[in-house]
């Protein structure tokens, strides 16, 4: 059977189900409110977990790392975050799963391990003492070596520069000499 078939239409007859089944021993109300509460509660640790993989990843590219084990955490988070706001009670237990480090960052580190994220157009991530792409990707320029040119440019069809010592702009010229 197709993964989007199960999940798709398996999922939310289950998750009513089970919602018909806790609202007939609970009640109905207290069904809905911890249906919500779980959905509040959920959002404030998504973002505090959030942050906190932020905040891990940046320090992983200040230290010239790529940031792999932080990428897979929040995609994790995100689905977290979409399994929580969906009203049933499994999506809200494997949003919690999703949202708790001891099971998040196992399975992203077996995620990273197999491969799933990879830097892409870098070769390899890691700085090189000067390397002109490690120093732009870590806002450390150094200055040029060789010749540095300067100038000025215009667009083509756009009114020159002023020359030194010319006081009026190419247009007043023309006039002067279809005069």
């Amino acid at each position: 059977m197709p993964f989007a078939f199960t999940v798709f239409i398996f999922v939310p007859l289950l998750e009513m189900l089970l919602l018909f089944e806790v609202a007939d021993w609970i009640g109905g109300i207290q069904t809905l409110l911890m249906v919500v509460l779980t959905a509040v509660i959920g959002v404030q640790v998504l973002k505090q977990q959030g942050f906190s993989t932020l905040l891990r990843a940046n320090e992983r590219i200040r230290q010239g790392q790529l940031p792999a084990q932080e990428i897979i955490e929040g995609m994790l988070l995100a689905a977290a975050g979409a399994m929580l706001l969906t009203p049933g009670f499994l999506t809200d237990t494997l949003g919690f799963l999703c949202l708790a480090g001891p099971v998040r960052r196992p399975l992203a580190g077996r995620l990273v391990a197999a491969g799933v994220v990879r830097a892409a157009g870098f070769g390899s991530f890691s700085r090189r003492k000067g390397s002109a792409r490690a120093d732009d990707v870590f806002g450390n320029r150094t200055p040029p070596q060789g010749q540095v040119f300067e100038g000025e440019y215009s667009k083509a069809g756009s009114e020159p520069l002023l020359e030194a010592g010319n006081t009026h702009g190419a247009g007043e010229e023309n006039e002067n000499k279809n005069e």
